[in-house]
């Protein structure tokens, strides 16, 4: 498999089935922005809420081909193989990404574990030989990397197009980058030394930094 990161942000996410891997790929989809429609007779009661609150729409009923209409990806996630194989049939039809649950020869891509902290995606995918041992590294990497990483993502995204725009060239750039993420910054986020933070950064750029780290105190006390 080809590791990629697909932007579905306002694109409309077929999801063929409603029971609880159906749920756990909406849920999915819901974090990265996308559209969701559910075509399923049921739902669990999670999945139902949530096309109560009308973050998903329910089509309550058995698949039919025009429910890809509109589509950008589909997810074959039902316990009829009948329905499984009819879903595939449309989706390669009509040339759209294709997901197939617990059937990972048949699918265009995979959905790995994911760990997201603020902008920061960690994933874990075995090509679909072992969910649980992806599960285990990424619990894993649940305990390794806290909130501080994504605190560390979008201190340096603010950081990063001034440095851009005034070092004099990539080699520059590099450096400046290599000193800011010094080995102690991310203990220094955990504890919330924002003064300690605030020196290094004005050190390693030579000019005030605290209005980038405003937002960031703010929201994280």
């Amino acid at each position: 498999m080809y590791p990629v990161c697909l932007n579905i942000a306002k694109r409309l996410c077929v999801v063929v089935g409603g029971g609880s891997v159906a749920e756990r790929k909406i849920r999915g989809i819901l974090a990265a922005s996308g559209q969701v429609r559910v075509v399923s007779p049921a739902l669990t009661v999670g999945l139902r809420d949530l096309a109560e609150q009308g973050r998903v729409e329910w089509r309550q009923k058995s698949y039919s081909t025009d429910d890809l209409d509109g589509g950008y990806v589909v997810f074959a996630a039902t316990n009829s193989p009948a329905a499984q194989e009819a879903v595939c049939r449309d989706a390669r039809a009509a040339r759209l990404l294709l997901n197939v649950a617990d059937a990972p020869e048949l699918c265009d891509f995979q959905t790995p574990s994911v760990i997201r902290r603020g902008d920061l995606t960690l994933s874990v995918a075995t090509n679909g030989r072992s969910p649980a041992v992806a599960a285990m590294v990424r619990r894993r990497l649940e305990r390794d990397f806290g909130e501080e990483y994504g605190l560390l993502t979008a201190l340096v995204s603010q950081l990063r197009e001034q440095i851009l725009r005034e070092a004099s060239s990539d080699a520059d750039k590099k450096i400046l980058f290599q000193k800011i993420l010094c080995d102690d910054i991310v203990d220094w986020l955990r504890e919330r030394q924002w003064e300690r933070i605030q020196r290094h950064l004005e050190s390693v750029l030579g000019r005030p930094v605290g209005h980038d780290l405003e937002s960031l105190i703010k929201e994280n006390p």
